[in-house]
């Protein structure tokens, strides 16, 4: 039995990207494997036969394309014009060959430094309780010194996320880790020097964080196929939620064995050990990695949308056009959605522990796991978010839709339940309703989030990093107003009202003015 592939057009066949055969699914051409034993007839067709052992079927780098024990005819023609009719398309890994591909190593990587991050960040939430009683701090000092790494992480955004589009993802995290988990480290130096010296090093935390968002989104462009992208995202930002709940769960333990200042020697230790890791086991790009698969570095090269324009734009180290970025709606939109996602972000973050504490009047370290409990639910529903969002993209629901649904759930959703919060009697059910604020929150982050890539690839770092600086700037303002405002009306509850309309009207925002689709910021208006 004999089966003929018709190669008469070769020319059309090099500019062709696939084949159909009998209806089938699509072959890619390119990586289309040909037995030895097919040989070619005297009129140039490609025979392929079956039958004493010859071959059964076509193959695509390790799967079978093509199984010709069941094609209905001895004779099969597949000809340029099946060729020209065919979109390219490559064959989607299945989630054994996804889950342990080198690109899910790199994310894994990058989640374990935002949850490092988010571990050295939220240490000063629980050691500020001790802290100001010892000292005697009030609640409107107390929100300074936690906004001390506020204050650093105003100053790096921007020049961070440049940086990171001229020099890609890997070095300028291995530079953020090492230098926030240094000036973690020297915390406890620094808190018996002087109140200068802790907030300096607080801030110099905050100015070495500030690259690792644009970081994490840097990779995850380079290193995923636009249609992974909501999981890459989903999966990095669980460990930033992650790094919250140990954080505030292993830090009173921490505290109890090794005194006030044990978390920020372990901490700032294990962020040294992660850098070793990172700078022996990833690169910036696919195409520079000695351990990745001939055919994942294919498929994510072939899915990959970026231009050669952008990669000029990259390569030359043009000055990013601050004012073109700032001229078009799309990115005020990222903007607002990113200002309103810090001031609930830092907010929740910064004044829960304190919260649970003079609210409800639970002790420290119950205070910490009620406070720790709603980002453990952040951390799973950011992964089921990222898969629901892929979903909806993969079935034909366009990107702008997709990502408005997302940052509507995100919003909206915190929203309604930190109004529920202010009802709340119990820890419990405080606990319950802050649970489902946090974990619809992360909902946002395909929204607002991994909008940035889509709008503008090619300034992705930087135009994250004048996001980020827009919400320090809201997270400064929610942080300290929370505690002068707690002061001033003596309330929690009216604060977390505050919150949860401005939520509200972020989302309204959003959905009018946002979009999927890459903006042209070379076009003026």
């Amino acid at each position: 039995m004999c089966y003929s592939l018709s190669l008469q057009s070769s020319i059309d066949f090099r500019n062709r990207s696939s084949i159909r055969i009998h209806g089938d699914r699509p072959i890619l051409t390119s990586n289309l494997k040909f037995p030895a034993s097919a040989k070619r007839d005297r009129r140039g067709r490609l025979l392929l036969c079956r039958g004493r052992g010859v071959v059964d079927s076509l193959r695509y780098y390790r799967h079978t394309a093509v199984d010709l024990c069941g094609l209905p005819r001895h004779r099969s023609r597949v000809d340029c014009s099946d060729a020209r009719r065919t979109p390219a398309v490559t064959e989607q890994p299945n989630f054994s060959e996804f889950i342990t591909s080198e690109r899910v190593k790199v994310v894994a990587m990058l989640a374990l430094a935002l949850a490092l991050c988010n571990a050295d960040r939220v240490v000063m939430s629980v050691a500020i309780v001790p802290l100001s009683l010892s000292r005697g701090w009030s609640k409107s000092f107390s929100g300074i010194v936690q906004s001390s790494f506020l204050w650093g992480y105003l100053i790096s955004p921007i020049a961070g996320g440049t940086l990171v589009d001229r020099y890609g993802g890997k070095v300028i995290m291995a530079w953020g880790v090492a230098l926030w988990s240094l000036a973690t480290f020297l915390t406890p130096w620094a808190a018996d020097t002087s109140l200068w010296a802790l907030l300096a090093a607080r801030a110099m935390v905050g100015v070495a964080e500030g690259v690792a968002l644009p970081c994490m989104n840097n990779m995850v462009a380079r290193w995923f196929p636009p249609t992974e992208r909501s999981r890459a995202v989903g999966i990095a930002m669980a460990g930033f939620q992650l790094g919250n709940v140990v954080g505030l769960m292993l830090s009173p333990i921490l505290m109890s064995q090794g005194g006030i200042y044990g978390p920020f020697v372990i901490f700032g230790l294990s962020g040294f050990l992660w850098m070793l890791v990172w700078l022996s086991a990833t690169s910036s790009t696919p195409d520079r990695h000695p351990q990745i698969t001939k055919f994942e570095l294919e498929y994510i090269m072939q899915k990959q949308q970026t231009s050669t324009r952008e990669t000029k734009r990259i390569t030359l180290g043009v000055l990013p056009p601050f004012r073109r970025l700032l001229s078009k709606m799309p990115t005020w939109a990222v903007i607002v959605g990113n200002a309103m996602h810090s001031w609930g972000f830092f907010v929740l973050l910064s004044w829960m522990p304190i919260y649970f504490n003079s609210v409800y009047h639970v002790n420290l370290k119950q205070a910490a796991w009620f406070s720790a409990l709603p980002w453990s639910m952040m951390a799973f529903t950011g992964y089921i978010a990222g898969f629901w969002s892929d979903l909806l993209i993969r079935r034909g629901t366009s990107i702008t839709l997709t990502r408005k649904i997302m940052q509507s759930i995100g919003f909206i959703g915190p929203g309604i339940a930190l109004i529920g919060l202010t009802t709340a009697k119990r820890p419990l059910i405080a606990s319950a309703w802050l649970s489902l604020a946090v974990g619809l929150k992360s909902f946002s982050h395909l929204g607002f989030l991994i909008n940035l890539q889509e709008i503008a690839p090619e300034y992705s770092g930087v135009l994250h990093g004048m996001c980020l600086t827009a919400g320090t700037l809201a997270a400064i303002v929610g942080t300290v107003g929370a505690g002068f405002f707690v002061e001033l009306l003596g309330s929690f509850q009216g604060f977390i009202l505050l919150t949860a309309i401005l939520y509200l009207l972020s989302a309204l925002f959003y959905n009018i003015y946002s979009t999927g689709e890459r903006v042209d910021f070379d076009a003026t208006g």
